[in-house]
């Protein structure tokens, strides 16, 4: 066998092993995550015994009657609604002051901003639960407690450092030509990042956008500390009503828990590419 053949044959079974090794790693790790999720799917639609005789399996016979028992009876939908419209409006929020302090911080060199940068992205090494008690007299202060409104500025404020971080470094890869040729064009600067930077970081926009709903949704923190009104509680906050002092319906929680999945799996599903080329955005070059 020539020794290029040769060379080559070798090459592609060490190009097969670290693939067949990756991909072991990638299906172990898939379990892992999606086991609990397969959990909670299957014992939603079980009674409270079955959950404890079979908690991994599929029902023996299907049990609708948790959903139905959670939209009817409960303030599920209310919930729902109360975390949708904090969750949206604090999202939108950061995206956008994320992107216009990008933009800015991308196009103005100079040591002030240098430093305000840096201290904007503070923000991601600090976690802002620390400064709960301060935070709970500044909307004591502010007349929100007991207010959806009270959790949108907390939320805003946690997602803004990783936006600007993100959103900077993206803008700044754009090429620097077609911003000069709007300028030429008579373009102002918010028609430029309206119309030509905006198109451009929609990957970057999905992956802050994706990044934060995670935790935006699934907070029971801020809600737990700021709102004791039952009208204005949000989702997760909602099912500690399931908890009994003696027992708990764990048929319900687990129906819940699914339903309130289902935005967060939705939105990934529908920006996934968006968000996949937002992470791989200059990891290959050419």
């Amino acid at each position: 066998m020539p020794l290029h053949h040769e060379n080559r044959h070798v090459n592609s079974i060490r190009w097969q092993r670290r693939h067949i090794g990756a991909h072991t790693i990638l299906i172990v790790w898939s379990f892992l995550v999606l086991f609990p999720l397969w959990v909670m799917i299957v014992n939603s639609f079980k009674d409270r015994l079955s959950i404890y005789q079979n908690p991994f399996w599929l029902p023996e016979k299907w049990n609708f009657s948790n959903y139905l028992a959670v939209l009817r009876d409960g303030d599920f939908i209310n919930y729902f609604k109360n975390s949708l419209i904090v969750v949206v409006i604090s999202l939108a929020l950061v995206l956008l002051i994320g992107a216009l302090a990008g933009f800015a911080f991308a196009n103005w060199r100079s040591k002030a901003a240098h430093m305000l940068f840096f201290f904007m992205i503070a923000g991601m090494m600090f976690p802002i639960k620390i400064a709960s008690i301060k935070l709970l007299d500044m909307m004591r202060q502010l007349r929100l407690l007991n207010s959806i409104a009270s959790l949108i500025p907390i939320y805003t404020a946690m997602g803004i450092p990783i936006a600007v971080f993100v959103l900077t470094e993206f803008i700044k890869e754009i090429p620097i030509e077609l911003t000069e040729a709007g300028i030429m064009d008579g373009a102002g600067r918010f028609r430029i990042f309206g119309t030509i930077i905006i198109p451009l970081i929609r990957p970057a926009l999905a992956t802050v956008g994706i990044y934060n709903l995670v935790p935006f949704w699934n907070d029971l923190w801020f809600p737990l500390i700021f709102i004791t009104d039952e009208r204005s509680k949000t989702l997760l906050l909602g099912v500690t009503r399931l908890f009994g002092q003696y027992q708990t319906d764990w048929s319900k929680v687990l129906a819940v828990l699914t339903l309130s999945a289902i935005p967060v799996i939705a939105l990934y599903l529908a920006m996934s590419k968006q968000f996949i080329a937002g992470l791989t955005a200059g990891a290959v070059k050419g």
